[in-house]
């Protein structure tokens, strides 16, 4: 098979003329780890290299070429991490490539770790990025101080690319804490298990994660939750968690410097597997009412205490048509054919204006065209 010709401009400028003389559709992509492809030709921003960072400040700025683990690595160094727990997809959709911040950013990737401090896009401070008319367009600031204007920042986070290329991110970041503490509950049907995360995250404990799997390593159902911070906070707030959540059954309790969750955090229980993942963003307390339609043997994840359901089902499946409507969306994240749309149609007015942005920051439609739509 012939390799695919990738468009790779290494800068703004190149990049904002590659734009402005496309007469025909380009395909825009990250590192290609998320399996988000559209019809054109390929194009990715080569820019990389992070351009500021400044630990004191809780600041880092980077090309969106960058990849993220030099951006990870460069925060760890300092004892800081990127705060909302970028998703590894690789495994679970046999994708290859890496990662890219530009690439996370556009498709506003966030983990476990949502539920307590927000998405990534909540973390943008600016964003640089040329659109389809090949005009280059910047939004926010370089530190927090200096972010104003209009919020195109969070309009970037999140459009896959059919708005504009990012060129360049500004991202605030967190130190990272010393342990995490995780404290399980075995046995817990959905419904029980939305309660107990419920409750945990109404409590004043700061839980950072709120997770329940259908099927543990303990061929059981868990529902996890995870406290960061110091080890002495960690340790009083796991027990006074383990006192207010003794009503919903055992609870066992444990504390370790691994901060990473690769079970919930890349869906690593799908991986590997043959039947299409989807994913379903609800109100929590609608969770258990999905779970009950969805098909007889599908397999369950929930995270975000409830309010994100990962679903694996047999090849083919149009679950939006098998759960009906529901306050909503839901994404094929894994699966091909069928004619099943990978995003979430639109509602009427939502659609026109997305239509009306589209047509204003790609006038020519060129970018991703068909993609979100």
């Amino acid at each position: 098979m012939n390799r695919v010709s990738i468009m790779e401009p290494s800068g703004e400028t190149e990049l904002a003329e590659a734009l402005a003389a496309a007469a025909e559709p380009v395909s825009v992509r990250g590192g290609g780890t998320r399996g988000v492809v559209a019809e054109g030709e390929p194009l990715r921003y080569a820019g990389r290299g992070i351009t500021l960072y400044e630990p004191g400040a809780l600041t880092l700025v980077a090309q969106a070429g960058t990849p993220l683990a030099e951006i990870e690595a460069a925060l760890a160094a300092e004892g800081q991490r990127l705060a909302f727990e970028v998703p590894d997809m690789r495994e679970l959709l046999g994708t290859e490539g890496e990662s890219t911040i530009g690439g996370v950013v556009a498709s506003n990737a966030s983990g476990p770790r949502r539920v307590s401090v927000g998405a990534a896009r909540d973390f943008l401070l600016g964003v640089r990025f040329v659109d389809g008319a090949g005009r280059v367009v910047q939004n926010g600031g370089r530190v927090m101080k200096n972010v104003t204007g209009y919020d195109l920042v969070k309009l970037m986070a999140g459009s896959h690319g059919t708005l504009g290329v990012l060129t360049e991110v500004s991202l605030k970041v967190l130190p990272k804490p010393e342990v995490a503490g995780v404290l399980s509950i075995e046995g817990l049907p959905v419904a029980s298990a939305v309660a107990a995360m419920s409750a945990a995250l109404g409590t004043p404990w700061e839980i950072t994660a709120a997770c329940h799997t259908d099927l543990s390593a303990n061929d059981q159902p868990s529902t996890q939750l995870r406290i960061e911070g110091m080890a002495g906070s960690v340790d009083y707030r796991l027990g006074r968690l383990k006192e207010a959540l003794g009503r919903f059954g055992a609870v066992e309790t444990a504390v370790s410097e691994c901060h990473d969750w690769p079970w919930f955090r890349d869906v690593a229980r799908f991986a590997g597997g043959a039947e299409d993942v989807w994913r379903l963003h609800c109100k929590p307390s609608d969770a258990p009412g999905l779970v009950a339609r969805l098909p007889e043997r599908a397999k369950v994840l929930l995270d975000w205490g409830g309010a994100l359901v990962w679903a694996a089902v047999a090849p083919g499946t149009d679950l939006r048509a098998e759960l009906g409507a529901f306050d909503g969306h839901a994404t094929r994240v894994r699966g091909q054919g069928g004619g099943i749309p990978r995003f979430h149609p639109e509602p009427p007015a939502l659609a026109a204006l997305t239509a009306g942005l589209r047509a204003r920051f790609d006038p020519k439609g060129i970018l991703n065209p068909g993609l979100m739509v």
